[in-house]
């Protein structure tokens, strides 16, 4: 099942402060953005359910020490997901 993809505008903010400082890891988000879209619970992402102040969220892994936070949302009746935040383990928790 094919899901769209919501950025909030936190998240357009802290991606865009990732790729100033890592360039670099454009790609690797573009991966993670179609893996999201496919199936956002595929072993490779480590999707989880997040407990504490992000409770009902999920938060999946581009890489080792890169996280993105998000929600499954209803949009334009389709399922979607809403993306969050995006940054390393220490700067999303």
């Amino acid at each position: 099942m094919t899901r769209v993809l919501l950025q909030s505008a936190a998240f357009v903010r802290a991606a865009r402060r990732l790729l100033k400082k890592h360039p670099e890891a454009g790609s690797v988000l573009e991966a993670t953005f179609a893996a999201l879209t496919e199936d956002a619970f595929q072993a490779a992402l480590k999707t989880h359910k997040l407990k504490g102040e992000l409770a009902g969220s999920w938060a999946c892994s581009a890489v080792y020490d890169l996280r993105l936070i998000f929600d499954l949302v209803e949009h334009e009746g389709a399922e979607a997901i809403l993306l969050h935040t995006v940054g390393t383990h220490d700067e999303v928790y």
